[in-house]
């Protein structure tokens, strides 16, 4: 076997040349989507503009804002509506008395919340990083708070600028919550987004939930593909208020991905339920999740690769790559990495032929789902 220009790579005796193809050593499927989540996060302040075009610059097909509302209806970028932990808040001293405490999804939070700030107020704030003994701390206090229709603008002005269709992967944060502080968040996204050309299957869109009920009220409002999250633990939230025992669990059996399959065209799974860990964080067996949903014919997503060792199990011996490797060899359709680049990487070198499909999916790369 040699390169065009006839350097030997190997000498294979024994077998019939006509019998190999490309596939046989690399996927010839369509490539694992690349999300970037909260945009290149794990480089710059997570949910920024300048977090989301470095997502794009280094390869992200998708960049994923997480949805809150301000006190006049603007849906902006923040991973929870509490934003002390993500921006200056806490040493403004004009906003000194808004500190309050409330009740989020049945937890107890203190902090600043976005809810109680109008739009121009929050741009008055600077982000920050939100793992500082893990990340870099030399872009506090650079970026603004954005809001959705900034971080569209933003994506449509890069996909023309690389010549590739970047997606968006909005998440609606505590549907429940705002729904009951008069702040719906299902009916002013799909309004936005439709006012952007994203409103059918095909448009560069998922919206995702942890939540059940807001899909499904999504699923009426508009024909863009939607996901459901599942957590490894506890339950969606809306089954807490209404007393569905279910948890996220439960919903991982094939009935349940059946009935998700009715409203969704995908999940998206925390790793963990794809391949657990035991108590001291070493790698299981894999389960039969990413099977049984493409059984189903949902989609597989799932979160969140992260580079530092901090997150990595003990199994991959700090390379990161090694974990994206495994979760391709399963059959993933998508991830999403707080380090887009690194995904990136690894999917071209395994998916080298072929672009990102986001609605087909991949197919099973090898059955070899071992780890060197």
């Amino acid at each position: 076997m040699s390169l065009k220009d006839g350097t030997e790579l190997a000498i294979l005796e024994g077998v019939d040349a006509g019998t190999i193809s490309i596939s046989d050593f690399v996927s010839t499927a369509p490539r694992p989507l690349i999300i970037g989540h909260r945009g290149a996060s794990g480089l710059r302040p997570e949910h920024t503009l300048a977090a989301y075009e470095l997502a794009i610059d280094q390869g992200a097909d998708y960049i994923e804002p997480d949805i809150v509302a301000t006190k006049d209806g603007v849906l902006v970028a923040r991973h929870e509506n509490e934003i002390s932990g993500t921006t200056d808040v806490a040493d403004r001293l004009e906003f000194a008395d808004r500190q309050t405490t409330k009740t989020i999804d049945g937890v107890e939070v203190t902090g600043w919340f976005t809810e109680d700030f109008t739009l121009a107020e929050l741009k008055t704030l600077r982000a920050k990083e939100r793992l500082p003994e893990l990340r870099s701390t030399e872009y506090d206090g650079l970026y603004e708070v954005p809001t959705l229709q900034e971080i569209i603008d933003l994506a449509q002005r890069k996909s023309a600028e690389v010549g590739r269709t970047i997606g968006l992967y909005p998440e609606t944060k505590h549907p429940t919550y705002f729904d009951s502080i008069g702040l719906s968040l299902e009916e002013p996204l799909v309004e936005i987004l439709d006012a952007n050309g994203y409103s059918d299957r095909d448009d560069p869109v998922f919206i995702q939930s942890f939540e059940t009920a807001n899909l499904k009220q999504l699923d009426e409002l508009t024909n863009v593909p939607l996901i459901q999250l599942l957590g490894d633990s506890g339950q969606p939230y809306d089954f807490t208020v209404s007393g569905d025992p279910r948890t996220y669990l439960d919903l991982t059996t094939p009935d349940e991905l059946t009935n998700i399959a009715t409203y969704a065209v995908g999940i998206g799974p925390s790793k963990r339920l794809i391949v657990p860990v035991d108590e001291e964080g070493r790698l299981q067996p894999p389960t039969s999740l990413i099977d049984d949903a493409h059984a189903a014919g949902l989609l597989v997503h799932a979160y969140t690769f992260r580079n530092e060792d901090f997150f990595l199990a003990p199994d991959y011996q700090g390379n990161p790559e090694l974990e994206y490797e495994q979760f391709f060899s399963l059959g993933l359709d998508g991830l999403f990495t707080d380090f887009p680049g690194t995904g990136f990487e690894v999917a071209n070198r395994l998916y080298p032929l072929t672009a990102a499909d986001p609605l087909l999916g991949v197919g099973l790369l090898s059955t070899d789902t071992s780890v060197a």
